[in-house]
């Protein structure tokens, strides 16, 4: 499966991802408050995933890092 080209998130769309998410992280429930959060692809550019609004979800800097590039069921439940 060949890797989906990265392009910039543009502002507005990472607005529109963080209000559809409540501000909460999808993995550990952690609200702006008390991370930093992260627009994440839950399906990895590496593996395939495309940067569609759809395959977009918020993660704390925590759970983006531990997540990296490898698919996760846990990350997925939110949009099955």
């Amino acid at each position: 499966m060949p890797k989906t080209p990265r392009i910039p998130i543009p502002s507005s769309v990472r607005e529109y991802i963080f209000q559809r998410d409540n501000y909460t992280c999808k993995s550990c429930g952690r609200n702006q408050d008390k991370t930093i959060l992260n627009i994440d692809h839950i399906i990895p550019l590496a593996k395939g995933g495309s940067n569609d609004i759809s395959n977009l979800q918020t993660l704390c800097k925590n759970c983006n890092q531990r997540k990296k590039h490898y698919i996760d069921s846990r990350f997925r439940r939110h949009f099955t």
